[in-house]
């Protein structure tokens, strides 16, 4: 625990001995921000005035800004039954880093809001902002601002994401055409197969507390659910290619879902090969023990963060090199619908399965 004092000038901590918890009145507004952000380093020349004033000044250095926003609330989009508070800053950050990144861009400084009831501990906090420094240093972003306010019930998260490209850099959702070649990176389905196995084992703790959660052999899925990574690398690398998408979009929704994003905006169909969709042998193996078929966790499981993108069919060759990039399809006419091809060749059409933002199946409804 830091050593930094309250307004009253006693340091917080000194309740500490007895309770184990330091609560946020012992800070006030303020105090708790100025204690929380005191670790805040800036990395970028563009960042004039970080946290401390009305606003943070930056200098944009004659490239276009884009800005992008996420919120995310507790029993909605997280349970902290089983998600670790640095886990939560740390995915915070980067879904909407991930948002810049399906720009071709790159962030530079994110803003950060929270609504915090008095369940929560200046520790609790803490433990919050160890995963947010630990996402700004991963990203190379600088925490430039935000605001702080009490919530009567849940933890509320909201970050404001800044980023940064040239004009012939920035790629949108709406650049493909009939003929495009379908990319996607990494592998599908694992984040959601986390959050299978996750709410499996609350399931038996919640009957049996004594029963220690079994964690350990799925390690991977239940990473990308907790601690998911922005594709920053893979904007890199395009550029070092000379490689440059016609269109772009981070995979947050499922595949299924995101895909017709992106035709609709394109006003084009497009057809996918079961076969080429990847996932990991792991999570095609853990799908088949939840009585899931693979591919539907793949089109419609959600918050893997890849990148689904299209390029001219000329730059194929481009992506060699990119081991860890599928070519899945094709863009086609838009009265052609947007289908999926089976390994047994039928076609039939992609149905968007992936999250729904509002009232989702798992949110609280009103009396």
């Amino acid at each position: 625990m830091s050593d930094s004092k309250g307004p009253s000038g006693q340091n917080p901590s000194a309740d500490k001995p007895q309770t184990g918890r330091t609560e946020l009145s012992a800070f006030g507004e303020f105090g708790l921000i100025r204690h929380l952000t005191k670790n805040t380093e800036l990395q970028h020349g563009l960042t004039v005035k970080g946290i401390g004033d009305d606003a943070a000044v930056l200098d944009p250095a004659g490239k276009l800004q884009v800005v992008t926003t996420d919120l995310l609330l507790e029993g909605i989009h997280f349970d902290l039954a089983y998600t670790p508070l640095q886990h939560l800053g740390y995915k915070a950050i980067a879904v909407n880093v991930s948002d810049v990144a399906a720009m071709n861009a790159e962030a530079r400084q994110v803003t950060l809001s929270l609504g915090i009831s008095n369940r929560f501990s200046v520790e609790a906090l803490e433990a919050l902002y160890e995963g947010v420094h630990a996402a700004c240093r991963r990203f190379k972003v600088d925490l430039v601002g935000g605001d702080t306010t009490s919530s009567r019930q849940g933890l509320v998260i909201s970050v404001t994401a800044i980023g940064e490209a040239t004009e012939d850099e920035l790629v949108y959702r709406n650049g493909a055409s009939q003929g495009d070649l379908i990319c996607v990176s990494g592998d599908l389905g694992a984040a959601y197969l986390g959050l299978q196995v996750l709410e499996r084992e609350k399931s038996v703790w919640l009957e049996h507390p004594t029963v220690q959660p079994e964690l350990e052999a799925h390690s991977y899925p239940i990473g990308r659910q907790l601690k998911p990574e922005a594709r920053i690398d893979l904007v890199a690398r395009f550029r070092e290619a000379g490689l440059r998408p016609k269109a772009m979009i981070d995979v947050s929704d499922g595949l299924s879902s995101d895909l017709l994003h992106l035709c609709d905006q394109s006003n084009t169909g497009a057809l996918i090969r079961e076969e080429d969709v990847p996932i990991d042998p792991a999570c095609y193996e853990l799908a088949l023990t939840f009585n899931m078929d693979p591919i539907n966790t793949a089109l419609n499981g959600g918050e893997d963060y890849e990148l689904l993108f299209c390029i001219a069919p000329e730059d194929k060759d481009k992506l060699e090199g990119f081991t860890d990039v599928a070519i899945i399809g094709q863009m086609a006419p838009a009265e052609e619908g947007v289908k999926i091809e089976t390994k047994g060749g039928n076609r039939h059409e992609l149905v968007a399965g992936g999250w729904n933002h509002l009232w989702p199946q798992n949110a609280p409804k009103e009396d």
